[in-house]
């Protein structure tokens, strides 16, 4: 996570991704979240985990 005072658009854009990706899986597609039986949804999610850790180490 930035630090203090700074300003995080990558940030803000995963963020904002993460959540559209979650309301239209949910309400298209009747994802639900509280298990790992949706492999798309579980997939979509290791790869924004996987993304964020990246992005800490490298960016």
């Amino acid at each position: 996570m930035p630090g203090p005072g700074s300003d995080s658009t990558a940030g803000t854009i995963v963020g904002v991704v993460v959540a559209a990706v979650a309301v239209v899986g949910s309400v298209f597609f009747g994802w639900d979240y509280g298990g790992f039986d949706e492999p798309v949804a579980v997939a979509l999610g290791v790869a924004v985990v996987v993304g964020l850790l990246v992005y800490r180490r490298y960016g």
